[in-house]
């Protein structure tokens, strides 16, 4: 049954008990919604709007208490028609601005919207790493250290600098790793490191018979280097430990199960994914995600680009209890602050 088909108290009495039930936390009786919601109903009449509620699944009353809390549905139709959203606060403004400084790295900004995203909502903070296909290789070096072991220091896109430690098969002198940097500088640099892969394992098996030493030596530091690019597939996550402080004694079982989706990734990555293809914010609340994990909690996701195109995803994951009013403008703003220092 839509909201265009309910009668406009019974509406005026959902939207009281939601707000209500985000805010305090237990359940909200007949008593209590008459004295908020501001209706001159009989207590009679609000306890059969409750029970009609019920019955049409927007409502649950638990077995501990005459009250009642919102249902999935409930919520979402809270969300859908009923949810007044509050405009960002200043503060919270200032603070995703300085967090998503475009002078930092994309690694960075991952690490730093996360983490915004977790203190000012309180819940945890989910950011994709962007992906990789449209990163550009524009420089690379190998630095000799002890042990057969070589510094590569990449530079990707204008700005975006990465350290990483290969392991090679023998030592190589400092001008080896310079000519070999040299070599790869000139054939790759400009390329999409996704295309730099694929040539450079296609020049290794096409070239076997006659390649040089030097050029073999160059393709395969730089294949090595490449080899441990972050995969596409990860995220980063912050303010677990903000829904542990705010879970009862009965969520935390709960709460341990999602902790342990978030370590296996599976679920909560193919959730993302498919964010990746909306347009704007997409909310899941509850089962709405398709896994039982997420049975108790929803989740508040939002697509951000480089400026140019979807590059990943961001959001916020709480209880299904959580203050969407606030949550949904917070994710939508970090989305398109993520963006913008990208692009830039």
């Amino acid at each position: 049954m839509s909201n265009v088909d309910m009668p406009d108290r019974s509406l005026v009495l959902l939207k009281t008990l939601v707000e209500r039930f985000i805010s305090e936390g237990t359940p909200i009786g007949s008593a209590k919604l008459r004295e908020v919601s501001g209706l001159s109903l009989s207590p009679a009449t609000i306890r059969n709007v409750m029970s009609d509620l019920e019955d049409r699944g927007y409502l649950h009353s638990p077995h501990t208490s005459a009250g009642r809390i919102p249902t999935s549905r409930g919520y979402r139709l809270f969300v859908d028609s009923l949810l007044q959203i509050r405009p960002l606060d200043e503060d919270a403004l200032s603070s995703i601005r300085s967090e998503l400084n475009p002078d930092k790295t994309a690694a960075e900004l991952v690490q730093s919207a996360s983490a915004a995203l977790a203190t000012i909502t309180s819940q945890a903070g989910v950011v994709t790493v962007p992906r990789r296909e449209g990163n550009q290789l524009r420089h690379i070096e190998f630095l000799p250290l002890s042990d057969s072991r070589v510094l590569v220091i990449l530079v990707i896109n204008e700005k975006e600098v990465q350290n990483r430690i290969i392991h090679t098969q023998r030592a190589y002198s400092e001008e080896e790793l310079r000519t070999a940097a040299e070599m790869v500088n000139q054939r790759y640099s400009g390329s999409l490191l996704s295309e730099v892969k694929l040539r450079i394992l296609s020049e290794m098996e096409e070239t076997k018979s006659y390649i040089d030493n030097y050029l073999s030596s160059a393709l395969e530091l730089a294949s090595q280097a490449l080899n441990q690019e972050i995969s596409s597939d990860e995220y980063v996550v912050a303010g677990e430990a903000q829904l542990m402080g705010n879970a009862n004694v009965e969520e935390m079982a709960k709460l341990r199960e999602l902790f342990d989706s978030f370590g296996k990734k599976r679920d909560l990555l193919h959730l993302l994914e498919r964010c990746s293809h909306a347009d704007g914010v997409q909310i899941f609340i509850g089962e709405e995600a398709g896994y039982d994990v997420f049975g108790d909690y929803s989740v508040v996701t939002a697509p951000y680009s480089d400026g140019v195109s979807t590059v990943g995803v961001l959001g916020v994951i709480g209880p299904t209890r959580m203050a969407y009013e606030r949550v949904i403008p917070i994710v939508d703003v970090t989305a398109r602050m993520l963006s913008t220092a990208l692009a830039i």
